[in-house]
């Protein structure tokens, strides 16, 4: 059994940026394809920023998935 990692095919930085500026609405989540849980951001605003926050953590430390479970790396 191969142990390679398969990476989303969405990039990193527009990721961060928009859960930097726009993480409130739930617009990160729309972009990499998880549309449901980007409505409930939307409706919640982000879960009143804790969500928002939490994502940006797990954004910028590497470990954020896609809809089909990637993660979303920075390129090397």
């Amino acid at each position: 059994m191969s142990s390679i990692e398969r990476y989303s095919e969405k990039a990193f930085v527009p990721t961060l940026i928009l859960c930097f500026l726009l993480g409130s609405f739930g617009i990160h989540r729309f972009y990499i394809g998880k549309k449901g849980t980007g409505i409930l951001m939307l409706l919640t605003l982000g879960g009143l920023g804790i969500w928002a926050l939490i994502d940006l953590i797990v954004i910028a430390t590497g470990s954020f998935k896609d809809k089909d479970g990637f993660r979303i790396k920075a390129q090397n």
